[in-house]
């Protein structure tokens, strides 16, 4: 943003998920630069232009001028022209765009003929990935090919999270498995137990939080809720959510493909598989959705009745879910040390892999070099006879994944493993929690050793 605000003018979508932060990127951006920002209405045209002429008026007074002086948003832009460099924003953009779909024309005029003739700035900003990605970045749009760059706004990653949250690294990783890095929900918590009140809770934020997000992007959520919690509760093959669904194949397609594009989903194969295989899984992309259909909805009764009885149940439950979340974890890991040089070779792949019974949780790949690492992720203390074990039978997986001729590298990350070092002599690559750094300062221990 700050190379783009270095030239004469400029066009920039932003777009992301709700509560991902891009508000408060934008006004971090525009603090200490001459600005305007405008918060779209769902409402109609001439609402929005007559709230937008006042926000520029507020902005810019003309003796001359009033709100009702302009007849469309291309006259307010002329007027803006004037003003010098600028920078416009124009946030929940898919608002206006659901207030007349001529407003897609507009905007290509004024990108065209005021932005590009001006010291203007433009940012539309949109909560709707469906939106935004349909009606301002696609090819269909009057608007594609008209953008200085794109950014689409991503949650934190779990060490970026951890930061935030200032807990202890088992603390955050339990938070990290509700939140998955969404920073409005991050501040929800200072300790794990805040999920009594916040998602647990009638009145807490992150209760109804996955129907807004589903209505907002969706004319009838019911049927793709349906998709998610299958998903959720371990049915990833597309036979298994066809079955427990039971939607027909033929119409699962659809919704699947929506979900999709939408970064709800994402479809997973073997890090080895070529891309159009048919050893699918698909998994949901959001941690707080998968908490939702996993937790909130099985416990939805109780919490309606305002009772927390389900809470020990719910424990033992969840810190099994958290196998999963530290797989994640442990694959943003991996990259941070692939970054940092701190591996055996430089990966240029890292995936799962899977055939028929048999899994490896993460496998690093550098197929110009032919390196492979291998590492399985375990959410428990090991002893040092358990790592062994698990290694073992690693070092037997490896030979079903069917790259010989490669240098084989074998890992293992879990909560605690008894006299690492010793397995590190061995020649394993072995991690736990305490090489994650901490909070202030995640990887540091890894990045200075």
């Amino acid at each position: 943003m700050e190379e783009l605000w270095k030239r004469e003018n400029a066009f920039l979508p932003v777009y992301g998920r709700r509560r991902v932060g891009k508000t408060r990127l934008i006004k971090e951006f525009i603090k200490d630069k001459p600005s305007l920002y405008y918060l779209a209405r769902n409402s109609t045209y001439m609402d929005n232009l007559r709230e937008f002429a006042s926000v520029v008026l507020e902005k810019f007074p003309s003796p001359f001028l009033n709100p009702s002086s302009f007849s469309s948003f291309s006259d307010v832009f002329r007027y803006l022209a004037e003003k010098g460099k600028l920078i416009v924003v124009i946030d929940e953009f898919p608002y206006l765009i659901h207030s007349d779909k001529k407003v897609l024309s507009e905007f290509q005029y004024i990108v065209d003929e005021v932005v590009r003739n001006s010291r203007l700035h433009l940012i539309l900003v949109g909560s709707s990935v469906g939106m935004m990605e349909e009606h301002v970045l696609s090819q269909k749009s009057p608007l594609y090919g008209r953008r200085d760059g794109q950014i689409k706004l991503d949650p934190l990653d779990f060490f970026n999270s951890w930061k935030l949250l200032g807990t202890d690294v088992e603390e955050a990783l339990k938070i990290y498995g509700i939140t998955g890095g969404i920073p409005a929900y991050l501040l929800l918590f200072r300790r794990f137990e805040d999920v009594k009140s916040v998602a647990f809770s009638k009145r807490g934020f992150l209760y109804a939080e996955a129907d807004f997000l589903l209505s907002s992007e969706l004319r009838e959520p019911r049927v793709y809720k349906l998709i998610l919690k299958a998903i959720a509760e371990g049915k990833t093959r597309f036979n298994e959510i066809s079955t427990y669904t039971g939607i027909p194949r033929s119409n699962l397609f659809k919704y699947v493909e929506v979900l999709e594009r939408l970064g709800f989903l994402r479809r997973e194969i073997p890090v080895t598989a070529p891309p159009k295989t048919k050893h699918t899984r698909y998994r949901i992309a959001d941690s707080y959705m998968t908490f939702y259909f996993r937790f909130i909805e099985k416990y939805r009764n109780e919490i309606e009745l305002e009772s927390l009885d389900f809470w020990e149940d719910f424990l033992g439950e969840y810190n099994h879910y958290l196998g999963s979340v530290f797989e994640r974890v442990a694959k943003q890991f991996l990259v941070e040390l692939n970054k940092a040089g701190k591996l055996p070779f430089k990966f240029t792949k890292i995936g799962r892999w899977w055939h028929k019974s048999e899994e490896i949780d993460i496998v690093a790949l550098n197929e110009r070099e032919r390196k492979a690492l291998f590492v399985e992720v375990k959410w428990k203390d090991l002893s040092e006879r358990e790592a062994k074990g698990i290694l073992k039978d690693l070092e037997k997986k490896t030979e079903l994944v069917g790259l010989e001729g490669w240098k084989h590298h074998y890992g293992l990350i879990a909560k605690n493993v008894e006299r690492k070092e010793k397995l590190r002599e061995d020649g394993f690559h072995v991690w736990d929690l305490e090489d994650f750094g901490s909070p202030h300062s995640p990887l540091s221990a890894l990045t200075n050793r």
